[in-house]
């Protein structure tokens, strides 16, 4: 299979809608309790495709949507593009979708994003499940290769001029422990969503727009020792990116004891599907 037939493929699997005045795509599949999957950078929705028909097949209703400016999502040039932004967004997306409740599922900057989201409507949240991602806000810095993306100028320069090969071999050596478990095609595809339309420019806000600071850190910690639904932390052990530190301090905000350690680096998705979507399920059916 080719890169075009692998998006042609996810493209059918899926259907667009709009929110917030802004287009963008969902995989939605499934009956029973919704259980919302939020994607991090530079990917989209495309990395939760072998996810969501595995929550399908398990009794619950697996939905993953596009950040506008990412995937199959519109760009606009006028978007809010901080994890504040694509909070509000996710919460009209929820509510376009027609869910009421959910099951939330955060990974990378989806943490943040959702983590936002879930402070704030707490009473529409049944459980959280976070996968490598982050809530030191105040400490936190980028991976060496992500923050180049951050840099304006330099950016635009490594966006657009380093060769797919390089971003494949990147992916790889940051995202995926079992390469036998994800064609180097279905690696192209996220290349070409995350370059699709604008060659990138909403992404490269989206890098620019994070909001490190002590404050939100001090929200995202204050508001989740709030929360009165259960939550767990599923991570990959080997990931280069977000190691032991980054989930001791997610169990830390998250007042959890124990975790869920796959086999996996930065994207479990890939490779660790079943496993994903087992624990979902799991707490999802505890809750």
């Amino acid at each position: 299979m080719t890169a075009r037939e692998a998006l042609a493929e996810h493209e059918a699997a899926g259907r667009g809608f709009v929110a917030g005045g802004v287009g963008s795509f969902v995989l939605d599949q499934g009956e029973g309790d919704p259980v919302v999957c939020l994607h991090g950078v530079p990917v989209s929705a495309y990395l939760y495709r072998k996810v969501v028909p595995e929550l399908a097949g398990r009794g619950l209703r697996g939905v993953a949507f596009d950040f506008p400016g990412l995937g199959l999502a519109d760009r606009p040039t006028d978007f809010d593009y901080s994890w504040s932004g694509l909070s509000r967004w996710t919460g009209e997306a929820i509510e376009a979708l027609g869910i009421e409740r959910c099951h939330l599922v955060v990974h990378d900057i989806g943490g943040p994003v959702g983590f936002e989201w879930a402070i704030r409507n707490p009473d529409k949240v049944l459980s959280l499940t976070a996968l490598n991602t982050l809530v030191n806000a105040a400490t936190f810095h980028r991976p060496w290769t992500m923050h180049p993306f951050s840099i304006r100028g330099v950016g635009e320069v490594w966006l657009r001029g380093t060769p797919k090969f390089v971003f494949r071999q990147l992916f790889y050596l940051q995202g995926i422990a079992d390469r036998s478990a994800v064609p180097a095609t279905e690696v192209t595809a996220h290349i070409e969503l995350l370059r699709r339309g604008d060659n990138g420019e909403a992404f490269l806000k989206i890098m620019r727009g994070f909001e490190l600071t002590e404050a939100k850190e001090r929200f995202f910690f204050e508001g989740l020792a709030e929360r009165s639904y259960p939550a767990q932390v599923v991570w990959g052990r080997l990931d280069p990116a977000l190691g032991e530190e980054r989930r001791a301090e997610v169990k830390r905000a998250l007042r959890v004891e124990g975790e869920t350690l796959l086999p996996a680096k930065h994207f479990l998705q890939e490779d660790q599907a079943p496993a994903v979507a087992g624990a979902v399920a799991s707490l999802a059916a505890g809750s």
